[in-house]
């Protein structure tokens, strides 16, 4: 039978609240190629199931017994479609295979931005007689700096080390963020409508016209005259807050790929404009952009697996529906918040696949800029440990919250900057 062959790149921050949003504020107006050819796709006799997802849906095919096999049952990283033995593999378009094509198109952009010899139409100019505050511009990035610090000492530090024009930029994308997030999880949470989502996406779209609404939107509408930053991320995002306004369960993790996308896989290929690619880095476009998605989504699987007790208590439950029932566990369970060997087991997997992302953004960080790659292993590393805090809790995420001591935030800094320092993965085969 013919073999399938499917080569995929994906290669990220994730949402949590910050400063505060009124009610009016929205009323009125947030080297290598990292490609996985799935070889493994090939429909042998006497192999009972093929899994059909892109990339994490690789799991390995096999009969029951067989080595290195695993049953349908019980996916490891994803839980799409399986095809009977002797079909042909069913064709769908996954989660991964939809925000993989945003990828593509968001590095042929900046590719295009930042060709020389192309004539670009500049940007529209930040509307400062009319939207800036009087202190000017300086005093909107200053802003947006103490907001950084405040709720992302770590990683505002990192940023330090980077260009000014650069870690202003960061500054101001982080701050709209922060600020998207918090519409719905906010304190005004409670009084976000749908509508008021879409005036939100309306003044985001005044942003990027050169029209700013305020103070830290002028801030954002500067950073986009300056780096090649497409508006479709940004948009993304958005949607991903209209999904936390009507969704409360996800039934696989396809979705729940889709969900962690659109509010922390969208920082990621916002940041990498302003990031910036090594010059010497041998690496493509795609592949940086992949390594700056996974980074996005190996977070936000943190921040679920951290947040579990807490979501549920406010009705939401992030895990992938199919794989909870597989273990033998329920919506009940949640709620009830006991820990169990079941739960333990379901907790290692969860872990697992969270921890596979985070290994795959790794090499897509050595091909940053070297001023750019500080705060971002800064930022992986302090997540990393969270996953780490939860095994140490006994996976106890439902009344005890996983978090990293001060101590070993200040230990992540000197080894987040020496790792900074190495060369970009896509030249160490050249220099051996």
């Amino acid at each position: 039978m013919q073999q399938m062959a499917t080569t995929v790149t994906l290669l990220g921050a994730a949402s949590s609240p910050g400063p505060g949003l009124s009610a009016g504020d929205v009323a009125g107006r947030d080297g290598h190629h990292a490609s996985l050819h799935c070889s493994r796709l090939r429909a042998r006799k006497r192999q009972p199931w093929v899994l059909c997802s892109l990339k994490y849906g690789c799991l390995g095919v096999g009969g029951p017994g067989e080595a290195g096999s695993r049953s349908a049952a019980s996916p490891v990283y994803s839980s799409l479609t399986a095809s009977p033995a002797g079909d042909a593999a069913v064709a769908v378009v996954s989660s991964e295979q939809k925000v993989y094509d945003v990828v593509v198109k968001q590095a042929a952009f900046l590719k295009r931005q930042l060709r020389p010899q192309q004539q670009q139409q500049a940007p529209p100019a930040v509307a400062r007689e009319l939207d800036a505050p009087r202190g000017g511009l300086g005093e909107a990035y200053a802003r947006c700096g103490e907001i950084c610090e405040e709720y992302a000492k770590t990683f505002y530090l990192g940023t330090l080390l980077m260009t000014e024009e650069r870690r202003r930029a960061i500054w101001a994308i982080y701050v709209w963020c922060r600020r998207t997030d918090e519409l719905v999880d906010g304190p005004n949470a409670s009084h976000i409508t749908p509508q008021a989502l879409d005036r939100w996406e309306r003044r985001l779209e005044d942003l990027f016209a050169g029209r700013p609404y305020d103070m830290l939107d002028a801030a954002l509408s500067d950073t986009i005259t300056k780096f090649p930053i497409d508006i479709q991320p940004f948009k993304d995002m958005i949607d991903g807050m209209r999904t936390d306004l009507k969704k409360a369960r996800y039934k696989n993790f396809d979705e729940l790929y889709m969900y962690c996308y659109y509010v922390a896989g969208t920082v990621g290929l916002m940041s990498v404009p302003v990031m910036g690619i090594a010059p010497e880095s041998k690496a493509t476009a795609e592949s940086v952009y992949g390594a700056a998605l996974a980074l996005g989504l190996a977070n936000q699987l943190t921040n679920i697996l951290r947040d579990v007790g807490e979501d549920a208590r406010r009705g939401r439950i992030y895990l992938p529906q199919d794989e909870l029932a597989e273990a033998g566990l329920s919506d009940e369970d949640i709620f009830k918040g006991v820990v169990t060997e079941k739960w333990r087991k379901f907790m290692k997997r969860q872990i697992k696949r969270a921890r596979m992302f985070f290994e795959e953004a790794e090499q897509g960080v050595t091909e940053l800029r070297k001023e750019s790659r500080w705060p971002v292993w800064a930022s992986m590393l302090l997540y990393r440990q969270i996953l780490d805090e939860i095994e140490a809790n006994d996976y106890n995420n439902f009344t005890k919250r996983a978090y990293v001591g001060k101590a070993k935030k200040v230990l992540a800094l000197p080894v987040a900057y020496g790792k900074s320092l190495l060369l970009p993965y896509s030249l160490r085969n050249n220099q051996t």
